[in-house]
Protein backbone atom coordinates (compact mmCIF):
# COMPACT_ATOMS: atom_id res chain seq x y z
CA UNK A 1 0.00 0.00 0.00
CA UNK A 2 1.44 3.36 -0.95
CA UNK A 3 0.67 6.90 0.18
CA UNK A 4 -1.72 7.45 -2.75
CA UNK A 5 -3.88 4.50 -1.70
CA UNK A 6 -3.94 5.72 1.90
CA UNK A 7 -5.04 9.22 0.87
CA UNK A 8 -7.64 7.92 -1.62
CA UNK A 9 -9.04 5.55 1.01
CA UNK A 10 -9.14 8.33 3.62
CA UNK A 11 -10.98 10.73 1.28
CA UNK A 12 -13.28 8.47 -0.78
CA UNK A 13 -13.24 5.07 0.89
CA UNK A 14 -16.21 3.60 2.66
CA UNK A 15 -15.31 0.50 4.65
CA UNK A 16 -17.51 -2.39 3.61
CA UNK A 17 -16.10 -5.20 5.73
CA UNK A 18 -13.17 -7.43 6.55
CA UNK A 19 -12.32 -11.11 6.29
CA UNK A 20 -10.75 -13.73 8.57
CA UNK A 21 -7.26 -12.60 7.49
CA UNK A 22 -8.04 -9.02 8.66
CA UNK A 23 -7.94 -7.69 5.09
CA UNK A 24 -10.20 -4.63 4.85
CA UNK A 25 -12.47 -4.01 1.85
CA UNK A 26 -13.55 -0.59 0.63
CA UNK A 27 -15.84 0.97 -1.96
CA UNK A 28 -16.16 4.59 -3.07
CA UNK A 29 -19.94 4.41 -3.52
CA UNK A 30 -22.93 3.52 -1.38
CA UNK A 31 -24.61 1.97 -4.42
CA UNK A 32 -22.99 -1.41 -5.11
CA UNK A 33 -24.85 -1.71 -8.43
CA UNK A 34 -23.02 1.36 -9.78
CA UNK A 35 -20.76 0.08 -12.57
CA UNK A 36 -18.41 3.05 -12.17
CA UNK A 37 -17.74 2.44 -8.49
CA UNK A 38 -14.32 1.29 -7.38
CA UNK A 39 -13.73 -1.55 -4.97
CA UNK A 40 -10.39 -2.34 -3.36
CA UNK A 41 -8.71 -4.21 -0.55
CA UNK A 42 -6.11 -3.11 1.96
CA UNK A 43 -4.12 -6.16 2.99
CA UNK A 44 -3.19 -6.96 6.54
CA UNK A 45 0.52 -7.66 6.48
CA UNK A 46 2.13 -8.85 3.26
CA UNK A 47 0.42 -7.92 0.01
CA UNK A 48 -0.55 -11.32 -1.38
CA UNK A 49 -3.48 -11.65 -3.77
CA UNK A 50 -4.07 -15.30 -2.85
CA UNK A 51 -4.97 -14.23 0.70
CA UNK A 52 -8.31 -12.87 -0.60
CA UNK A 53 -11.03 -15.50 -0.08
CA UNK A 54 -13.11 -16.45 -3.12
CA UNK A 55 -16.33 -14.81 -1.89
CA UNK A 56 -14.56 -11.45 -1.42
CA UNK A 57 -12.76 -11.92 -4.74
CA UNK A 58 -16.14 -12.23 -6.44
CA UNK A 59 -17.29 -8.98 -4.80
CA UNK A 60 -14.09 -7.12 -5.74
CA UNK A 61 -14.51 -8.13 -9.38
CA UNK A 62 -18.22 -7.24 -9.38
CA UNK A 63 -19.41 -10.80 -9.93
CA UNK A 64 -21.77 -10.30 -7.00
CA UNK A 65 -23.36 -7.03 -5.87
CA UNK A 66 -23.86 -7.64 -2.17
CA UNK A 67 -20.67 -7.76 -0.07
CA UNK A 68 -20.24 -11.12 1.70
CA UNK A 69 -20.00 -9.65 5.21
CA UNK A 70 -21.58 -12.56 7.10
CA UNK A 71 -20.39 -15.32 4.76
CA UNK A 72 -21.00 -18.87 5.91
CA UNK A 73 -19.92 -21.84 3.88
CA UNK A 74 -22.84 -23.43 2.11
CA UNK A 75 -21.76 -27.08 1.86
CA UNK A 76 -19.95 -29.49 4.17
CA UNK A 77 -17.36 -30.30 1.52
CA UNK A 78 -16.18 -26.67 1.29
CA UNK A 79 -12.84 -26.03 2.93
CA UNK A 80 -11.62 -22.96 4.72
CA UNK A 81 -9.65 -20.60 2.47
CA UNK A 82 -5.89 -20.95 2.59
CA UNK A 83 -3.42 -18.59 0.92
CA UNK A 84 -0.96 -19.94 -1.65
CA UNK A 85 1.99 -21.43 0.22
CA UNK A 86 4.27 -21.99 -2.77
CA UNK A 87 7.82 -20.94 -1.99
CA UNK A 88 7.35 -21.16 1.77
CA UNK A 89 8.30 -23.96 4.20
CA UNK A 90 4.59 -24.91 4.32
CA UNK A 91 4.39 -25.58 0.57
CA UNK A 92 2.66 -28.78 -0.52
CA UNK A 93 4.70 -31.48 -2.23
CA UNK A 94 3.29 -34.82 -3.35
CA UNK A 95 4.83 -37.87 -1.71
CA UNK A 96 6.82 -38.66 -4.86
CA UNK A 97 8.56 -35.26 -4.87
CA UNK A 98 12.16 -35.11 -3.52
CA UNK A 99 11.28 -32.27 -1.11
CA UNK A 100 8.27 -34.07 0.37
CA UNK A 101 8.40 -34.64 4.12
CA UNK A 102 6.57 -37.96 3.64
CA UNK A 103 9.04 -39.33 1.12
CA UNK A 104 10.90 -42.43 2.22
CA UNK A 105 14.37 -42.69 0.76
CA UNK A 106 15.03 -46.12 -0.61
CA UNK A 107 18.67 -47.01 -1.17
CA UNK A 108 19.13 -49.67 -3.75
CA UNK A 109 22.04 -50.87 -5.80
CA UNK A 110 21.64 -49.92 -9.39
CA UNK A 111 24.40 -52.24 -10.58
CA UNK A 112 26.79 -54.91 -9.43
CA UNK A 113 30.54 -54.68 -9.90
CA UNK A 114 31.78 -57.11 -12.55
CA UNK A 115 34.35 -59.58 -11.39
CA UNK A 116 36.01 -61.69 -14.10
Amino acid sequence: MNIGTIIYTWIYGRKVGSDEFNNRYYCNSNDFNDLNSKRWVIFSGEIEASSVPSHWHAWLHKSIDVPPINYKKKYDWQKKHQANMTGTPNAYYPSSHPLSKKRKIKVSKDYEVWKP
